[in-house]
């Protein structure tokens, strides 16, 4: 009974994903849901996607790191770039899928590299550093001019002019300015497939034997490299995937907005911290508490939009109790006796398990 129990604590995951999709499909074709809340659907879930991949690296692995949304950049900028190259050339499902996975393998390309050196470093330096990474990403991104004509593709530091293309030539990038027309591909179902898919990958990944040294070396690194785990192939792979799940959140976010440009509003490092709330509040190594937190702290502000003044009061006040809720002793012991009366309402009296 104790390993059914289990597997049920993971699947309660993905039905608690696929029920809060059923309720919003069902508020939208109702129309109860206004065309502003409709929009706010499919950036929701980009985030909560965000924030179960920075939970890997957070909660599994155990290394701070604070930016993820330069990973989000990555993924959303060459995704984008991909689509706009091939508007006419590729199908919109065809296009889109391998925008995906040009998003998704060019940001695990960036999480690889940059973990080499990176993850060298612990505590405070790991998360300095990567703060700077982010920065950095966003920073030469607003530099870049790239464009491509039937000589192929283009770049520059400087100007569009400086890229020297053919009369046929057609800018894609354009500094500060970003991409504009990009396909608006996303949407909420395929951002809950994705969800999905990103919560699979990190929950079997945890259950694996990779996961358990991944955890190990968490617990207690000189233990586990005397055991002989090798700490360096973990924890790279660890924040391989990690910046990949980020960049498949930047993939839906670059293909849901019209005008895709790296400012700190949508890569900065405020962002990074905002998922770093999200993965806090929800629970530090609890998948499906970074879900939970994303939905409920994106969706709250502009459900309390129409209180005005006491707008941020009572989302402040929201994360104070679920601050709380999931860190202060009282409650966390509150929560082990309820959990372990459900638990046992779950076995059947009179059975003995085999």
């Amino acid at each position: 009974m104790k390993k059914g129990f289990k597997i049920n604590k993971d699947l309660a995951t993905y039905l608690i994903v696929i029920v809060a999709y059923i309720v919003f499909e069902i508020l939208i074709l109702t129309g109860a849901l206004t065309s502003h809340m409709k929009g706010l659907l499919v950036p929701m879930v980009y985030y909560a996607i965000a924030a179960v991949g920075l939970n890997l690296c957070v909660g599994i692995l155990g290394e701070l790191s604070i930016g993820h949304a330069g990973f989000m950049c990555v993924g959303a900028f060459s995704s984008a770039i991909f689509s706009n190259a091939f508007a006419d050339t590729l199908p919109g499902g065809l296009r889109f899928f391998l925008a995906f996975v040009v998003g998704i393998a060019v940001s695990a390309l960036f999480g690889f590299l940059i973990g080499i050196p990176v993850l060298r470093l612990n505590g405070d330096y790991l998360a300095i550093v990567t703060l700077a990474f982010g920065e950095i990403i966003k920073n030469v991104i607003n530099a870049l001019y790239l464009g491509v004509d039937s000589k192929g593709l283009h770049a520059s530091l400087t100007s569009v002019s400086d890229m020297n293309m053919e009369a046929d030539g057609t800018t894609i990038l354009s500094g500060p300015m970003g991409i504009t027309g990009t396909p608006r591909d996303s949407n909420f179902t395929i951002a809950i497939i994705v969800l999905l898919i990103s919560l699979f990958i990190v929950q079997n990944l945890v259950k694996s034997r990779d996961g358990r040294a991944i955890m190990a070396i968490r617990d207690n690194r000189i233990a586990a490299e005397s055991v002989g785990i090798n700490i360096t192939k973990f924890k790279i792979l660890a924040f391989t995937i990690s910046a990949a799940i980020a960049g498949a959140a930047g993939v839906l976010f670059g293909h849901n907005i019209s005008s895709l440009q790296a400012t700190s509003g949508n890569f900065g490092y405020n962002i990074s911290i905002l998922i770093l709330v999200y993965v806090v509040l929800g629970g530090i190594g609890n998948i499906k508490g970074s879900v939970i937190a994303a939905a409920i702290l994106y969706m709250l502000p502009e459900m309390l939009r129409g209180l005005s003044t006491y707008r941020m009061l009572i989302y402040s006040i929201v994360l104070i109790a679920m601050m709380l809720f999931n860190w202060a002793p009282q409650a966390r012991q509150w929560r082990a006796r309820f959990l372990s009366k459900f638990s046992g309402m779950t076995k059947r009296p009179g059975r003995s398990s085999k």
